[in-house]
């Protein structure tokens, strides 16, 4: 959607093609939290921040292993995708300042009022009807590219089981990337390859298969960004929030077995080593209330997952873990956070864990993939001697991410940075070469 819209922008005819039956994808089950350096919203918050220094971030967790002009033209290019999704649009984005995610330096996290991909998705989709040069398509998968006698897209094959031949100048492959894929999962992740999947059904490499088809180059395809906290039975996140604002993970003997702060992408491996692959998350009052303001916490509060409890011992039984072990990690916890030296090395501790405490059985799941198929700065596919494939753009988890070759290196807001990032740039950049601008 953002693709179109930017490239209806430049006065460009647009096909938007959608193999379900309503828009959304991967963006509408996230949190809607797009990172962005050097905006208004910071400067207004009294924030200083710049590309170089998200780019540094993303470095420090990546550790260099993606693309550096790459990443620095999306850090640079950020700014300018929030305004403009606020100001020409018509997206209500806000700066959120309650908490910083892991590995970010600065306040840079732009979202809906409501924390949800939801809300973002639901504004794309009312500015793209607004958009007569836009035409949508819903149910109608894409089954292949369409190419000439030299090799250059010309267009694709669409619709029904037998398909329907649509013309064009460009396409822009928007396809997420390959998490729903269990075959390519076992392949490229096999890390992550019992964890739950939580993310969009449609999301099964369909993309990523017609570039290598066509010679297109693939990059770091074991990255992926997993997530430490999905709520089990119910499979609903549990925002990061409450781990940052103060909370712990704990397995089913009481027990703490990292650093929560450090990661929760690559921190989902250790909840899958934990016995039956459990944990839960304990937390205070304050990171309740910080928590709640999330619509998808808020679904967590109607279907009673989040147990309330007045001592540590009830709270325990409630969760049905070892009560003992459960207030001896809680005690160690409060005293590394007033004298330092925590067991794991956790320096930022939040509010305190004193009564009422909440928990939460959660497990570890798959969120999206990050590999894929390389792309220049203007979004073109590439082989891998270099050479464009012509007319044809990737965005988000089609293309390659900007997370490096694993789990650990997954800074939060990768994904929606290289799926807006690459969408209004491959869109402008397809418009503006058909019309010659």
């Amino acid at each position: 959607m953002v693709a179109s819209l930017a490239a209806a922008e430049q006065g460009a005819r647009v096909v938007l093609l959608e193999k379900t039956g309503r828009p959304g994808g991967n963006t509408a089950m996230s949190q809607g939290m797009i990172p962005a350096a050097g905006t208004r919203f910071q400067s207004q918050a009294g924030i200083h921040d710049s590309p170089e220094l998200m780019a540094q971030d993303i470095f420090r967790k990546n550790n260099r292993e993606s693309d550096a002009a790459l990443t620095l033209l999306l850090c640079a290019q950020s700014k300018h995708l929030v305004e403009w999704l606020v100001d020409v649009i018509g997206i209500d984005l806000r700066l959120v300042t309650e908490f910083a995610y892991p590995g970010h330096t600065r306040f840079r996290m732009h979202a809906p009022p409501t924390w949800t991909g939801q809300s973002l998705v639901a504004d794309l989709v009312e500015a793209v009807r607004e958009r007569d040069k836009i035409l949508v398509a819903l149910n109608t998968p894409v089954r292949s590219l369409v190419t000439d006698d030299h090799g250059d897209v010309v267009g694709v094959i669409a619709g029904t089981e037998a398909g329907e031949r649509i013309k064009c100048r460009k396409v822009i492959l928007a396809l997420n990337g390959f998490g729903a894929n269990p075959d390519m999962i076992r392949q490229y992740c096999p890390t992550i390859a019992t964890a739950i999947y939580h993310n969009h059904p449609g999301n099964t490499g369909d993309g990523i298969e017609w570039g290598t088809q066509l010679g297109a180059a693939l990059e770091n395809m074991g990255a992926f960004q997993g997530h430490a906290s999905v709520s089990y039975p119910d499979n609903i996140m549990v925002t990061w929030a409450v781990m940052m604002s103060g909370g712990i993970l704990v397995n089913r003997d009481g027990n703490r077995f990292g650093d929560e702060t450090k990661d929760y992408s690559a921190y989902a491996l250790d909840v899958l080593d934990q016995p039956e692959g459990l944990a839960f998350d304990i937390f205070g009052e304050e990171s309740y209330e910080i928590a709640a303001k999330g619509s998808e916490f808020q679904e967590l509060m109607r279907t009673q997952a989040i147990k309330k409890a007045g001592t540590i011992e009830e709270l325990a039984g409630s969760l049905n873990i070892d009560g003992q072990n459960l207030e001896r990690t809680i005690g160690d916890y409060n005293l590394a956070r007033s004298s330092g030296g925590d067991t794991f090395g956790r320096t930022d501790f939040g509010s305190s864990l004193s009564t009422p405490l909440f928990g939460i059985q959660v497990t570890a799941a798959l969120f999206h993939t990050q590999g894929g198929l390389r792309v220049d700065s203007r979004a073109r596919l590439l082989r891998s001697n270099g050479d464009v494939v012509p007319n044809l753009y990737a965005g988000g988890g089609t293309a390659v991410g900007i997370s490096g070759s694993g789990p650990a290196g997954y800074l939060s807001g990768n994904g929606l940075l290289t799926a807006l990032g690459w969408g209004k740039i491959a869109g402008e950049d397809a418009a503006r070469t058909i019309l010659g601008l």
